[in-house]
């Protein structure tokens, strides 16, 4: 064999016919029919788009119901954070319809990006409605936080004082930014994620490497049966 052809055959130039197909992915009818019509141009297109916002909105609204208790997200605010977030939703999946690989049903997909919208919204609107420095220190509201009776604050202070020793000369500034956020402000992680540029599984390692820190130090200074984790 000429060794140009050697060299066409390894580097897989030559006749096109000759390379393999690539296996196009194999969508259920369902999936299939909403990225065709989401592709597609004029009348199915925006009928497919319309239907993809009523689902949207439903799952919006749905988990900012799930979530306003906790955040105090009520009424025609909850309404309104449910439709910015199913109208944003819908135009990143058109957008982002062409990486659908019909791992999972499309609705299932799509889903995912709903969720993700009403976190960024909800913390959005959590920060314009309450706007808390993420390094301001309130220690006094950390006994509510723990649940302490007030007959029993006067036994835990040293604990109390310990911690925030910990807190406040242990820990790394994001450790202690992430810390005084959520413990002592009552920030809403989602709220988190939006103003730190973050993920969820990056704050939840952040606080876990902190509290380890935290145990690590009160057990050494007495405060915690490092056998046990019991305070002591």
């Amino acid at each position: 064999m000429p060794l140009g052809l050697v060299w066409s055959f390894v580097m897989g130039s030559g006749d096109p016919s000759a390379a393999p197909s690539v296996p196009q992915p194999a969508f259920d009818a369902e999936s299939a029919q909403w990225v065709r019509a989401l592709t597609s141009e004029g009348v199915e297109r925006e009928r497919a788009a319309s239907r993809l916002h009523e689902i949207a909105l439903r799952v919006a609204r749905a988990e900012v119901h799930r979530r306003s208790a906790r955040l105090r997200l009520v009424g025609p605010e909850a309404d309104d954070v449910a439709h910015q977030a199913a109208a944003d939703a819908v135009l990143a999946i058109i957008d982002k319809v062409g990486q659908f690989r019909g791992e999972s049903r499309f609705v299932t997909w799509a889903y995912k990006f709903v969720i993700f919208e009403v976190s960024s919204k909800i913390g959005r609107h959590f920060w314009r409605r309450a706007p808390v420095s993420l390094d301001a220190q309130d220690w006094a509201r950390l006994p509510d936080r723990f649940g302490f009776e007030p007959a029993q604050q006067a036994q835990w202070r040293d604990l109390l004082a310990a911690v925030r020793r910990v807190v406040e000369q242990e820990l790394t500034e994001r450790q202690r930014r992430i810390f005084v956020a959520i413990v002592l402000n009552a920030v809403p992680l989602d709220t988190l994620v939006v103003e730190l540029n973050s993920s969820r599984n990056a704050i939840y390692k952040t606080l876990f490497d902190a509290r380890r820190k935290l145990r690590a130090s009160l057990a050494a200074n007495g405060y915690l049966d490092n056998d046990t984790s019991r305070l002591r």
